[in-house]
């Protein structure tokens, strides 16, 4: 039956049959198949979404709406209700009317979207996702949408670099919202022939990075310009990196186009002659060599008027591309949107109140830094003190954590190696431990202890002592 599809969009049935089994139905429905297309394909819902949602809040208003019953055992073959059933049949009908060979995980959403007033339609068109205009979206695809592959990286490379475009595949990369002006003269200048490196120029804080995620996610969703669509973004650590030649690696002599776009950081690295980038920076002045490879860097204000002053060949190779600070309202989009990385980090949640007073606050209280940056700081601050509040947990408790946590990791590669046999068995030990882990919280009453919401008066608190005593490295004494 599932012959032709896509590897994402049979570990969507997968997921979505997991879920089945934790709600105790005794059907594959509509809203299972949704949280296992919002777990398994992250950068299609976040382009659709626009990353106004996340799982949780959908599985929230999904258990609300659901008599959870017993859980049924993940070895139960369960079947499609007969409105999955349809989803399926409309996913097919889809990838017909696209032209496509395979059935993929934007087949499966349109399949959703088609199948009126069951309730992941619903819940999809609250948050403004339209049948027509996804169709729409993904007909002016000229291509049919792959499982994208990272791009071979040289071995010397591997080691000491991340590939943000392999990140963004696999949804390790948070929701950008509020930068589409920026992110668009990213791509224009990299469209350039000459000064065809971008250097972003904000203050601290002001989200310089997070534009350059967002690029890589924009390349993994296919809407980029065609010259982009098969490159990668690269981004090195600058101690493992040192000595090594990063940009002459990645130069191919005889390639007519670069296939890579280094994200330096800071410009002053390629300024400096014993750093790994500054050694290669020749390369980005080298007129033979324009258009074979791209370079993205970030800078304050002050800091590119010094590097232009000591090296003027850097006006000849890069176009500013400058990063406004954020207004309140962006900035409260931006903490709702991204605040999932730090709750999972954490383990904790934010109240509404809390990402409001955030947003407002630090504007007054870390004058230093610009907005997002400044708020995110508190956030992680009073995040980190929250969680101290939770006192240690008794050893027997930690150790069946930590087995969920193995037990977890072994279940998610044994999905990627579609050994699912194997990933149901885990399932089921993971279902057992979890068991275990709810009696061991009731013995140890741990049940009562403090909330790991992180609140208003968590913020004030973390304000009152920075103003007692400044936590921040760059404070002077």
């Amino acid at each position: 039956m599932f012959e032709r599809y896509t590897e994402k969009a049979r570990r969507v049935i997968f997921f979505a049959r997991y879920e089945a089994s934790q709600f105790g139905s005794p059907y594959i429905e509509t809203e299972h198949l949704l949280l296992g297309l919002l777990r398994e394909d992250k950068a299609l819902t976040n382009r659709f979404l626009r990353s106004h949602v996340s799982v949780e809040l959908i599985r929230k208003q999904i258990e609300t709406h659901t008599t959870i019953g017993e859980k049924v055992a993940t070895s139960v073959d369960l079947p499609l209700s007969n409105e999955g059933k349809r989803v399926l049949a409309y996913a097919a009908e889809e990838a017909e009317r696209l032209g496509h060979k395979h059935i993929g995980t934007e087949h499966l959403l349109l399949g959703l979207l088609r199948e009126e007033g069951c309730f992941a339609a619903d819940l999809l068109k609250e948050r403004g996702v339209k049948l027509e205009s996804v169709r729409e979206d993904l007909a002016r695809q000229t291509h049919e949408p792959e499982a994208r592959r990272p791009l071979e990286t040289p071995p010397q490379l591997s080691e000491i670099g991340r590939d943000l475009t392999q990140a963004a595949i696999e949804g390790k990369l948070g929701p950008i919202v509020g930068r589409d002006l920026e992110i668009e003269g990213v791509i224009e200048v990299l469209s350039n022939l000459h000064n065809g490196n971008p250097v972003l120029v904000g203050e601290n804080g002001a989200g310089k990075t997070a534009i350059v995620e967002a690029l890589a996610q924009r390349i993994v969703e296919g809407t980029v310009p065609a010259f982009l669509l098969e490159k990668r973004v690269l981004v090195f650590d600058a101690q493992l990196a040192a000595g090594k030649p990063i940009l002459q690696l990645l130069v191919k002599p005889n390639a007519e186009s670069f296939d890579t776009i280094v994200f330096a950081g800071d410009l002053r690295l390629l300024l400096a002659p014993g750093s790994a980038l500054g050694t290669g920076a020749g390369l980005l002045r080298n007129s033979p060599l324009e258009g074979k490879l791209r370079c993205i860097a970030t800078s304050t204000p002050a800091d590119l008027k010094e590097c232009v002053r000591a090296a003027p060949w850097l006006k000849d190779s890069f176009r500013a591309v400058y990063v406004r600070s954020l207004g309140l309202e962006e900035t409260l989009n931006v903490l709702k949107a991204r605040k999932q990385v730090y709750e999972k980090f954490h383990e904790v949640s934010y109240s509404e109140e809390a990402l409001e007073f955030a947003a407002q606050a630090a504007d007054s209280y870390l004058p230093d830094r610009a907005l997002p940056g400044k708020a995110f700081e508190l956030l992680d601050a009073a995040a980190a003190r929250v969680k101290m509040r939770q006192g240690a947990l008794p050893n027997e408790v930690l150790d069946v954590q930590n087995r969920i946590r193995f037990i977890v990791h072994r279940m998610d590669a044994a999905i990627a190696n579609h050994e699912f046999e194997k990933a149901r068995f885990y399932s089921e030990e993971e279902r057992k431990e979890r068991e275990n882990l709810r009696v061991l919280r009731e013995k140890h009453s741990l049940d009562e202890a403090p909330s790991n919401e992180v609140s208003r008066g968590d913020l004030e608190e973390v304000i009152a002592r920075w103003s007692i005593y400044p936590f921040r490295p760059w404070e002077e004494s």
